[in-house]
């Protein structure tokens, strides 16, 4: 109520001509602007503040009031402050108990800061008495303005603007325009800068149209927000009214006799047990838990639990199955339509297809998708459903840790729910839909349970006829459900889950692979999705090849079809804009549409070079050639590892290591030179992590080219662990380390005995041309990987082709022609003598079955 003292405080204004000293201590105000004449209390916490104030009553009890520009600054600068502020004189001050001080502060007159005197303890700055302009007379104008201005006033609070009573009478008693801008401008609640901004103004006829202007705006605020509040509350009447005329209803009806809601609402439970033909057990359960809603009032809470359980249990597909329509011709025609190459998946899903077609109820096994991102683990399930004429359901398991997710709540928690198996039986709609887990290798586990653990039961064949909920509580038969599972990689998913599966490996698409996708599938499906016809677009396939090699690195597809939605993309821009003729995009231009290329080759050695061995690895992205480098320094026989090598290709670089130390006297190594010596070991591409079990032998190469002064020859690549003995294990992903070689123009290829049997599983294409020779231990990589002279090298592997131990060099060039005039004059018996030697009858009879390799 003080602020509103103003009439009295004009009064006394009148009365009393005070005279406003040049310098005054000055209050920083955070989130207020004072107008003259205006009234109010103040909270004052800061020792600054607090300082100016003791300061202003112990001299003539007048300060200046300045408002902060920003109200979070804590302890305010000169320039933290608005320059123009009001003269105040304090009424009353009062020290409360927690240390802040209250006082009562009238505005006096605007004055401008010249400038601060002082700064500390508190701020004192010489001001500027700002004189109000004076209209000489009210004219007709200004008188309308005047009214107008009250007009708005009045009608804001009929809107619903919160004035009190005796600010409006003193508004309506005021002639003098200026007065008028201030109080209303008080108290309107505007913010900081719009109230310094009306401060700040000197002519009060301006000020006034100024507030005129902020009342025309708050006036359509309130009237919407009025209107706003009117439909509100008609909804909420409307909705009141029609819940009493509803219950009204309900209760004439009652009387009449006409109608038992709770009675009808059994009844309808029941009639959905009977036709939803359940096993006995189930219906059993069902019943006694319709018995129980009976007896229950209907507006408690664990009747409103048991309404929902009833509705699980009746809307589950107890009895719904699809029948299976399979017709092994049409479902490899859908398969081949869907998908390109990847033969022996889908000829195990036809061999799957053709037992379930010979015995219906089969326990079949459940299939596991493993590949890399993008070669169509995903889209495969879709296929199978669609040939079997079956729904599809699809759930993914990443990033799921809480064992409920599979199992579901028990009903005891608020909220509960089944586990999303059930979920999805029921959004099929049937009881033997195809169910595919999707990245079942990235399943998690934390103190909420390990769902891995919980879905055993799921896919176990001779287990998930009788699957257990937690939230249903009965069994459900998931065994007419067909499991597919997918993942990016096997080592991850747990031993006790991966022995349920069967698991198939995707490995990736070739480049020539990939370009036939392109043409089949990807490039007509991108035209259509674009609006564009083949006509106005053409690709060439060299184009293709550079947008595979260049643009994408990767083992499956995504990218590709990004890649080729880009292009499509840019051509679609230019026939909109009316640019139609035909674009033939070729390698030479692709990169105007498509930029520079992303993705660069590894360049090709071009010479034998001591200490740089190339291996082949294996990446999501297909097969890759790296190059390991070692050199040699003065040192202690230190080893050193950089290339961000990982933990397993640490342990090949010890390795390796230590079987050249084991072979010095034969590799005419000095002893001296592994204490004397300092070894690094590099493999380039830095920032890239590499790690895997197949980089032994092409270090132990590295290793020993290093030491002993040999070349490597440049036109042989290697891949195989190696062990402490020199045997060399076998690898995985030949097929992408043997494409990483053709692109580099590699045509020889060291590779483990063991891997023979992969061989037979290449495409023809990928063999041919190539000559691979297999190796058991170290000591034969080396013969071949270390440049040497030519007949050193036909000897060896003759030698090694002519002794009793098992065969170690290729088969292809030990049986060659020339190899066995050699065998024949060294023994001095022809192949197929009744005295031949074992060995050269061992060749004889690999010539006879040999294939081309």
């Amino acid at each position: 109520m003080e602020e509103i003292q103003m009439a009295e405080a004009n009064k006394n204004n009148d009365k009393e001509h005070i005279e406003i000293p040049d310098t005054l201590p000055v209050l920083p105000a955070r989130d207020i602007v004072v107008f003259p004449y205006m009234i109010l209390p103040l909270f004052v916490g800061r020792d600054v503040s607090i300082k100016a104030i003791d300061h202003s009553l112990n001299t003539n009890r007048m300060i200046l009031l300045l408002t902060q520009k920003d109200l979070n600054v804590e302890s305010p600068s000169p320039d933290d402050l608005y320059s123009i502020g009001t003269v105040c004189i304090i009424m009353r001050m009062l020290k409360l108990p927690d240390g802040r001080v209250k006082i009562l502060a009238q505005g006096l007159s605007k004055a401008k800061v010249v400038n601060f005197s002082q700064q500390e303890p508190f701020f004192m700055a010489n001001i500027e008495k700002i004189s109000e302009e004076k209209p000489i007379e009210i004219t007709l104008e200004t008188e309308a303005l005047i009214r107008n201005v009250k007009e708005q006033m009045d009608k804001a609070v009929s809107l619903g603007r919160t004035i009190l009573p005796d600010v409006m009478v003193v508004i309506e008693n005021i002639d003098d325009p200026g007065r008028l801008a201030d109080l209303i401008a008080s108290n309107l609640g505007l913010k900081t800068e719009q109230a310094q901004e009306i401060l700040e103004m000197t002519d009060p006829i301006a000020r006034l149209k100024k507030i005129s202007e902020i009342l025309t705006r708050e006036i359509q605020l309130l009237t919407i927000q009025q209107k706003i509040q009117t439909e509100a509350r008609g909804e909420i009447d409307k909705t009141q009214r029609e819940y009493f005329l509803r219950e009204q209803l309900k209760a004439i009806q009652r009387e009449l006799g006409d109608i038992d809601e709770r009675g009808e609402e059994i009844r309808e439970f029941r009639k959905k047990i009977e036709d939803a033909k359940m096993p006995e057990k189930v219906q059993k359960e069902a019943e006694k838990q319709l018995k129980r809603l009976e007896k229950m009032h209907p507006d408690s809470a664990e009747a409103g639990t048991i309404r929902t359980y009833l509705e699980w249990l009746t809307e589950l597909p107890w009895s719904k199955s699809t029948k299976d329509q399979i017709d092994i011709k049409l479902a490899e025609k859908v398969l081949n339509e869907d998908h390109y190459d990847l033969e022996k998946v889908k000829e195990r899903i036809l061999e799957y297809l053709s037992v379930r077609k010979l015995k219906e109820k089969m326990k079949g096994p459940i299939l596991c998708f493993i590949g890399p991102p993008g070669v169509g683990k995903t889209s495969l399930g879709r296929s199978i459903a669609r040939s079997l004429g079956r729904e599809f359901v699809r759930m993914s398991l990443g990033g799921v840790r809480d064992e409920a997710e599979i199992r579901g709540h028990r009903r005891t928690y608020v909220g509960a729910l089944p586990g999303r198996i059930i979920q999805g039986i029921k959004q099929a709609g049937t009881n033997n839909p195809v169910f595919m887990l999707d990245e079942i290798d990235k399943i998690g586990m934390d103190f909420r349970g390990d769902p891995s653990s919980a879905l055993l039961e799921v896919l176990d064949p001779e287990q998930n006829n009788s699957f257990m909920d937690h939230y249903l509580s009965v069994p459900f038969d998931l065994s007419n459900v067909m499991f597919i599972t997918t993942g990016n990689l096997a080592d991850t998913i747990p031993g006790p889950l991966r022995d349920r599966m069967e698991i198939l490996y995707l490995s990736g698409y070739t480049e020539e692979e990939k370009l036939e996708i392109a043409k089949k599938y990807l490039i007509p499906k991108q035209l259509d999705e674009h609006g564009i016809t083949s006509k106005i677009l053409k690709l060439s396939d060299s184009a293709i090849k550079q947008i595979i090699s260049h643009y994408t690195r990767e083992a499956g597809v995504r990218n590709l079809e990004r890649e080729i939605a880009n292009l499509c993309r840019k051509v679609a821009k230019q026939v909109a804009e009316g640019k139609v003729r035909k674009f033939n995009i070729t390698a030479d231009n692709i990169q105007k549409y498509l930029g520079v290329p992303k993705y660069l080759p590894e360049e090709e050695m071009k010479k034998d070079e001591v200490g740089v061995s190339t291996g082949l690895a294996w990446t999501e992205s297909g097969g890759d050639v790296i190059y390991v480098e070692a050199t040699t320094m003065k040192g202690k026989g230190s080893l050193t590892l950089t290339g961000q090598l990982g933990d397993v290709m640490k342990e090949s670089a010890q390795a390796a290591l230590s079987y050249v130390r084991s072979r010095a006297k034969q590799l005419n190594i000095s002893e001296d030179a592994f204490s004397k010596v300092d070894l690094h070991i590099h493999v380039p591409a830095g920032a890239i992590p590499k790690d895997g079990p197949s980089a032994g032998i092409t270090m132990a190469t590295a290793i020993a080219s290093a030491l002993t002064g040999k070349p490597v020859r440049k036109d042989v690549a290697m891949t195989g662990e190696v062990t402490l003995r020199g045997r060399v294990l076998p690898i995985g992903g030949l097929k992408e380390k043997t494409l990483a070689a053709k692109r580099m123009g590699i045509k020889t290829v060291i590779i483990p005995h063991r891997n023979k049997k992969d061989l037979e599983d290449l495409p023809k294409y990928v063999k041919e041309g190539m000559n691979f020779i297999l190796v058991e231990t170290m000591d034969d990589v080396l013969e071949i990987a270390l440049s040497k002279n030519k007949k050193v090298t036909e000897k060896r592997k003759t030698a090694v082709v002519t002794t009793g131990g098992p065969q170690k060099i290729v088969e292809a060039i030990a049986a060659s022609p020339a190899n066995n005039k050699r065998l024949i004059k060294k023994t001095g018996k022809k192949s197929g003598t009744k005295n031949e030697t074992p060995s050269n009858r061992r060749i004889r009879s690999f010539k006879r079955n040999k294939k081309k390799v």
